[in-house]
């Protein structure tokens, strides 16, 4: 029988009795549905189908979905051989197929109070796009993830759903939790790959104009919410791509940049201008954009790009580099595509990582990718404190990538022609916790040691850069550098101008940069409504 025909009787073809039940149908309320006995792991429950449209469903109690539902395993994603990834660039995990993202949708509770929204920085609606994906309507759960987040093709590779969203599932409880930012990631790359993005529709058309420095997670959001409230949005870029951290900072094989130029053309199509080569600062000031070129706000989401260092003697060695510096050369001067673009890339044979990041995971990934025959991780911490997803930390593992914990360098050793070519270490042991809730690590005395290393790379954090503030005096800033906010909102004490990102909390995640650049965007909102 096809969906849509109507027949008279239904018969068991054992017996020749009717299977026809004197129910009315829950979807079409049409009197007459077949009736049968399925077995739901050695549970016999009763199943349904429509004669006259072919409606069908189960006669499950929510206690019976949930106990199938567990018992429904979550579904890994597929990888890349670890072995053949280290000498390519292209995207580790190759994502869910269609039916692995809907098994993997079936596991999700549907709960009536679903705290993982709450776990959400942006507040997708989580249970709604899972159910979506459940139906089979792939392109529909893209949409609607989309009502809440422009950017869900980079927020499910790179947000550390881990401790956010999936920390909060209640399914976590008692098994693993529902892989939230897979199905997120399935959901966009289906749409785009059937060709079916589509611009939502927008606000009516205002007269006012909101200017946006960086392109960063944070700038790009702000400016999607904006551009669909109906405002004019430029966002003045500094470098010659868009995309921020997105572009010149997480490496191809864990963020592909055509996926970023997708999601950012998705934002030029929906209105936003995008103005590359702007050094805000230098070109021009804040002050110019308020008064000479009649923005009516601004939003500040630049980042922490400038570079920080150990400040310990040798430091100043050739080979010695910022993790900014090495993964800009790599990323966005595509120095691993070298001869086809000329851009000379840092090379080592031995290279050690400082920092326990997934900026630092990055780097010791991609030496491996340049061709350096050891990549050491180093941090001062313990494994149990290593700050970097424990996803970035298994494929670092599994294609060769060492790890000395509570090991910090404390001298750097050059050779006659002022390269480095070794390093001293000391051994650390952690001692009381600090405001963070984190141990602090203390030096081990006569523990120092010498490694042979002939490329570094510095991966412990980057600060603010001061050339926006130096031609902004009146922007207020906090004891780090950063700059300081009013409230949630972003709202900085400077009048008319927000901040979010990187820039106001320090490095941080995408997904937290997202969430702070949607904050201000409907804070703007509020004020241009009101101006």
């Amino acid at each position: 029988m096809k969906e849509g025909d109507v027949v008279d009787d239904m018969t068991c073809p054992h017996c020749g009795k009717s299977l026809l039940a004197d129910i009315m149908c829950e979807e079409c309320k049409t009197p007459k549905v077949a009736q049968f006995i399925v077995s739901a792991f050695s549970k016999l429950i009763p199943f349904y189908i429509c004669t006259k449209y072919g409606c069908k469903w189960h006669g499950l109690s929510k206690r019976d979905e949930h106990l199938i539902k567990i018992k429904i395993p979550r579904q890994e994603m597929p990888t890349q051989d670890p072995i053949l990834r280290t000498n390519n660039f292209e995207e580790v995990p190759f994502g869910y197929n269609a039916e692995m993202a809907e098994m993997e949708s079936a596991r999700c509770m549907q709960c009536k109070k679903p705290k993982c929204i709450e776990g959400c920085p942006v507040n997708i609606n989580i249970p709604a796009f899972i159910d979506l994906i459940h139906q089979g309507k792939f392109i529909e759960a893209s949409k609607s993830i989309k009502r809440d987040n422009s950017l869900p093709a980079i927020s499910g590779r790179v947000c550390p759903q881990e401790t956010q969203c999936e920390a909060t599932c209640i399914l976590g409880t008692f098994d693993k939790p529902v892989a939230i930012g897979r199905l997120e990631r399935f959901a966009a790359d289906y749409e785009r790959s059937m060709g079916s993005v589509e611009i939502p529709a927008k606000n009516a058309k205002t007269e006012k104009k909101v200017a946006i420095i960086g392109s960063g997670p944070a700038g790009l959001t702000t400016a999607a919410a904006l551009v669909k409230m109906g405002h004019t949005v430029t966002i003045f870029e500094a470098l010659h791509e868009a995309g921020g951290v997105l572009t010149y900072g997480i490496p191809e094989f864990r963020l592909p940049k055509e996926i970023v130029k997708s999601e950012i053309n998705y934002l030029k199509n929906l209105g936003v201008r995008i103005s590359t080569n702007m050094v805000a600062g230098k070109l021009f000031t804040i002050d110019d954009l308020l008064n000479e070129q009649g923005y009516d706000a601004v939003f500040i989401g630049v980042g922490a790009g400038l570079p920080v260092f150990m400040k310990i003697e040798g430091e100043n060695l050739c080979n010695i580099n910022s993790a900014n510096e090495y993964l800009t050369r790599i990323n966005l001067m595509k120095a691993y595509k070298f001869p086809e673009y000329d851009t000379p890339a840092p090379r080592g044979k031995k290279v050690a990582t400082i920092g326990g990041g997934n900026v630092a995971m990055d780097c010791a990934r991609t030496a491996l990718r340049m061709g350096s025959e050891e990549s050491w991780i180093i941090y001062r911490r313990s494994e149990k404190e290593i700050p970097a997803r424990n996803e970035e930390i298994q494929h670092a593992i599994e294609e060769g990538v060492k790890f000395k914990f509570l090991t910090n360098p404390v001298k750097y050793i050059g050779n006659k022609n002022g390269f480095v070519k070794a390093m001293e270490v000391i051994s650390m042991e952690l001692g009381e916790e600090d405001k963070s809730g984190r141990r602090s690590p203390i030096p081990i005395t006569g523990s120092n040691m010498i490694m042979d290393i002939d490329l570094v790379i510095i991966a412990i954090g980057a600060g603010p850069n001061p050339i926006l503030f130096d031609s902004t005096p009146d922007l207020k800033l906090n004891k780090w550098g950063y700059i300081d906010t009013t409230d949630e909102s972003g709202k900085t004490y400077k009048d008319k101008v927000w901040a979010g990102g990187d820039i106001v909390t320090g490095a941080a995640t995408v997904i937290s940069a997202m969430g702070a650049g949607k904050k201000a965007a409907y804070a703007i909102n509020e004020y241009l409504k009101k101006s």
